[in-house]
């Protein structure tokens, strides 16, 4: 049986390398995610997600067992030998979101729109879930 020797900081030193790592990395390098806001009115859901730079052939829309996705690509194609970046901040490549779509709204109903950099995408309420008011009726 051999013994192995016990360094309590060893856990420490993994996080600050993956710390590092993370804090120096290029942001070009590292996976994104597109902010995304999410509202509802009485009749719909709409969810609107910043895209900007990214070709409309680049992102796809799909609704399967009450999840909705949105996956895509934002390419870097202005790569010039001539041209000397000092910073690149923005992030580049694939992302994916996904989003679980409640059984009150309609998802073959769905319908989504991309306009100035912003992809909207909307699910109309299912009519047995909309608010309703109940007629009273007076009793003798």
């Amino acid at each position: 049986m051999s013994l192995s020797h016990f360094d309590p900081l060893a856990n420490l030193r993994l996080f600050e390398d993956a710390f590092s790592r993370l804090v120096n990395e290029p942001a070009s390098n590292r996976p994104w995610s597109p902010a995304v806001d999410v509202y509802e009115s009485e009749n719909e859901l709409v969810l609107k997600a910043d895209l900007p730079d990214v070709k409309l052939a680049d992102i796809d829309v799909r609704v399967e067992n009450q999840t909705l996705t949105i996956t895509g690509e934002r390419k870097f194609e202005n790569r010039e030998e001539s041209k000397a970046f000092h910073r690149l901040e923005r992030s580049y490549g694939k992302f994916m979101r996904s989003f679980a779509v409640p059984n009150t709204f309609d998802t073959d109903g769905i319908s989504a729109g991309y306009q100035n950099g912003v992809l909207s995408v909307t699910l109309p309420k299912r009519e047995a879930a909309k608010p309703r008011q109940i007629k009273i009726e007076a009793k003798a």
